[in-house]
């Protein structure tokens, strides 16, 4: 009961921290968030259109440009709005519709029409798709044209005809088929890659912020008194241990229930998914545990932690994808922790497999938290009996 005791006053610490209610609750949710809307699978990117006037022609675009698929138009209202919107990042790029269109082609003149890109690697796929769109459209003005010139008919009566027998020719096939496998599935849902990097992530960070409260503890010299007390070292250690474990687990419960219930992040099979944070929240205890009982200045402590913790989460896929990482990357990146738990979660959601799959897994996992866990003890109980 003692050492529930001390893990419970340790929880406590960290639930009553003022800072935590922003570094531990809200911002690894707006990461999220933030990692789903710029790469999560599902992306529908925006296209911002403006017209000058509203005309046949002009018409024709934006309708063509609306069935499109894969992107998603929105009507704005002049040039500055189109340009904000690409600027804020709301629509991936813009178009615009010069005033007379219709009278432009009947006119035989270049029809000029703006597009707006964004800096970034979506700009050129966008491009092409808009670029396809208007050529469906302006394909019957262009032969129209060429027929008024050259035969001397009237352009309406040369675009009548040219839509006629642009209908009747038949469209090009294209059949696209993939070969391999995807990195990533069409059925792993827009946040589901992002809240398991994240999890490992803070779980990691927040257990090893927690090795601050550990120092300050011994600085306070509340461990000594405690060993004064009827109160063996094992209890006093397992206390410790299981007061980074309990901060562990409640910043990675917190992140899974949340993105379950606001984001409907699928974290496959429960139990698989929960032995999975249990291991690795072990894995942070320990290494919380383990630099707690090192260090003797809590601020010193903190600074290091986090670069390790975030050194760590980088190397180990919580930043980056481990599919994107090289063969010779991939095998570095698992002598962490971070890289086999997220190897976990990718068996569970992205393959669908059940806690069984995840037991080569579980058992690294298990093995890093033994090896930290005993070093840590064996430190801290230096640390405390040292005159």
């Amino acid at each position: 009961m003692k050492a529930l005791s001390i893990g419970w006053v340790n929880i406590k610490r960290m639930l009553r921290e003022r800072s935590n209610i922003f570094f531990v609750f809200i911002f690894p949710i707006a990461l999220v968030l933030l990692i789903g809307i710029q790469f999560g699978s599902g992306f529908e990117p925006g296209v911002a259109i403006y017209q000058a006037d509203r005309d046949g022609l002009s018409d024709q675009v934006v309708e063509a440009l609306e069935a499109e698929p894969a992107i998603k138009v929105q009507i704005l209202g002049d040039t500055d709005a189109v340009i904000t919107a690409v600027e804020r990042g709301s629509a991936q790029a813009g178009v615009l519709l010069p005033e007379g269109m219709s009278q432009t082609a009947a006119a035989d003149e270049v029809i000029e029409i703006g597009l707006i890109g964004r800096t970034d690697g979506t700009s050129n796929q966008i491009s092409s798709l808009i670029g396809a769109a208007v050529s469906e459209v302006m394909l019957p003005v262009g032969a129209a044209q060429f027929a008024a010139v050259e035969t001397g008919v009237g352009f309406d009566d040369a675009l009548v005809v040219a839509d006629v027998v642009s209908a009747q020719v038949e469209a090009i096939e294209v059949d696209v088929s993939s070969t391999g496998e995807a990195i990533f599935p069409d059925t792993l849902g827009r946040f589901d890659l992002g809240a398991s990097s994240q999890l490992t992530l803070f779980v990691f960070l927040t257990a090893l912020a927690a090795s601050s409260a550990l120092i300050l503890t011994r600085q306070l010299g509340i461990s000594k008194r405690m060993l004064s007390t009827p109160t063996p070292m094992r209890t006093i250690i397992v206390g410790e241990s299981l007061g980074r474990f309990g901060t562990a687990l409640v910043q990675g419960l917190y992140i899974m229930v949340l993105t379950l219930v606001i984001f409907g992040v699928n974290w496959g099979d429960p139990l698989g998914a929960v032995l999975i944070l249990v291991a690795f929240s072990a894995v942070g205890a320990g290494a919380g545990l383990l630099l707690g009982s090192t260090f003797s200045n809590d601020q010193q402590a903190g600074g290091i932690g986090v670069v390790i913790a975030l050194g760590m989460a980088a190397l180990g896929g919580a930043m980056y994808p481990l599919e994107l990482f090289g063969p010779t990357m991939q095998r570095i990146a698992h002598l962490t922790p971070h890289a086999w738990a997220l190897d976990a979660f990718a068996d569970l959601v992205r393959e669908g497999g059940t806690t069984v799959d995840i037991l080569p897994e579980l058992g690294v996992l298990v093995l890093y938290a033994a090896v930290l866990l005993t070093l840590a003890a064996w430190r801290l109980r230096m640390v405390i009996t040292r005159p």
